[in-house]
Formats: structure tokens, sequence, C-alpha cells
């Protein structure tokens, strides 16, 4: 994703805003700042990298008051006792997902953590993040949706297939991190092998650039001001394809972006 691509959302006067660090199977994490309270969605990349991506942005890791896990795969957990315990984040987590995280030793050494239920409210200072139980195959699985100031922002990502409810929960949303993970025709063709592939396509594995652009062409007849298409496969698929197949079906005028496998977007500003 490049700069002059998001430059238009990029005003840092505004206060409700996000920032992808990484989107992807080789690790997920996404910032959001609304007010003064600063969080951190997912910990699938390392320490290092996430201070220094937000530092890119003039931020400090230091200062995020929490940290809330959507489930319990690795590309969303592998780095989280480390968050905690290097940067003071407060650990957010349903007591499943942190059974199988202490049951696999992922975590490490922790202290107290926050526990939610999947499909409850969490208020975090002034901001609410309500947790949308999800079909994905991991345990306990949850998106979230995050409310500032009447504005809304969706963090869906891993939701195994377009669930009942899930269009209407997008309709609602300002914003939009949205999963795309495949595209089908890649999928079909590729290198995978045939349990692989069926546990992607699956109705509780990932959803298909298809699935994903219908979602929006709805949320865009609505309040939607903007959807950064998030954990793109590798091998399943590209930033080209996901796009096309968006437009094709969104429309060319809507603002859709693509979070990137391997480095930070710019701000993603909810106004």
């Amino acid at each position: 994703m490049t700069t002059s691509q998001t430059s238009l959302f990029s005003d840092s006067s505004l206060d409700f805003f996000a920032i992808s660090l990484q989107s992807g199977s080789n690790g997920n994490c996404i910032f959001v700042s609304a007010g003064n309270t600063r969080l951190l969605f997912d910990a699938g990349i390392s320490g290092i990298q996430a201070q220094q991506r937000l530092a890119t942005h003039e931020l400090d890791i230091n200062d995020v008051d929490a940290l809330l896990i959507s489930h319990d795969h690795s590309d969303h957990t592998r780095c989280a006792g480390v968050f905690h315990r290097k940067f003071g984040c407060a650990l957010y987590m349903t007591r499943m997902t942190h059974a199988v995280l202490q049951q696999t030793n992922r975590l490490g050494k922790i202290g107290a953590v926050h526990f939610f239920t999947s499909g409850r409210a969490i208020r975090i200072n002034d901001v609410q993040v309500q947790t949308v139980p999800t079909p994905h195959d991991g345990v306990d699985g949850v998106a979230f949706v995050v409310t500032y100031r009447n504005k809304k922002l969706g963090i869906f990502t891993d939701l195994g297939h377009p669930f009942k409810k899930l269009e209407s929960i997008i309709c609602t949303l300002d914003a939009v991190f949205l999963e795309s993970n495949y595209d089908v025709e890649m999928l079909r063709t590729g290198p995978y092998p045939y349990p692989l592939k069926k546990r992607i396509s699956d109705p509780a594995g990932h959803i298909s650039n298809e699935e994903s652009a219908q979602l929006l062409k709805s949320a865009f007849a609505h309040n939607l001001q903007w959807a950064v298409l998030s954990h793109l496969s590798g091998e399943n698929n590209t930033p080209k394809i996901a796009l096309a197949t968006h437009r094709k079906i969104v429309g060319k005028d809507n603002p859709i972006f693509v979070a990137d496998r391997h480095s930070v977007s710019d701000r993603f500003v909810i106004s």
C-alpha cells in the first residue's frame, strides 16, 4: 500500500483513525486510536516490528492501553505475551482462547488477563468494542466493532463464511478492515493439497474476494466511508486481483485499499 493511495485519509488532526501494521497469514496487527485511547488488535508480528512501524507515524507502542485478541491462531497471537511484558499492554481475550494459548505455552509468563465473553461489549476508557462471534475454525473467535463518538470501525478477518447477520452488521459501519482472503480460481488451480484447499473454502475457513465484494457492495450503499481489504493469501490472491474483483462488483468510485502482508499502512481516518 503506497502513501499516495491513502494520503486523502491522513489528516492527523482527526482523532479516530486506524493503521494496519501487517495483515496476512504471516502475521496480523491493527492499531486504532480513538480520542485518548490507543488499542492494538492481535499480535502476530514481533514487538520490534510493531514498535518500529508505529514509530513511522510518530506513535509510541508504550502508550497502547490494551491488546485485544480475536482468536488463538498463531498469526494473531504469537507475540501477545511479548507485547504484554515489554510494552505493558493490557491483554483482552476470551477464557477459551486463553486456555488454548496457556496449554500450548504461547503466552509465556504474563500478569492479569481481562476476559471478555464472545458476543458482548467491552468498555475501554471512552471507547466501546463490541465483539462478534465468527464461525472461523479458531477457538471462540470474534470480530470487532469499535465505536467512538457514534462512529463505527469494523475489524473483520478470519470470518469462516458470510454468516447470518454479517451483512447487516457491516452495513452499520463507517469504515472496515474486511477479510478478502482468496481468489476462487487461484485457490482451485493452485499448489495447495486438496485438504488445505477444502479447509480454506469451507464454512469455517476464509471468505473469498467475491464474498467480500458482495458484502462491501451493500455497505457502500449505506454509510461506509472506506474499506481496507485484509488477510490476503500470499499464494491464492494478489492485491491486483482482489482490487479488480471488488471494483467490478462494488464499482470503481468507492475508496477500497489493500493492507500489505509485510509493511505498515498510512493512517485511515474515520470522520
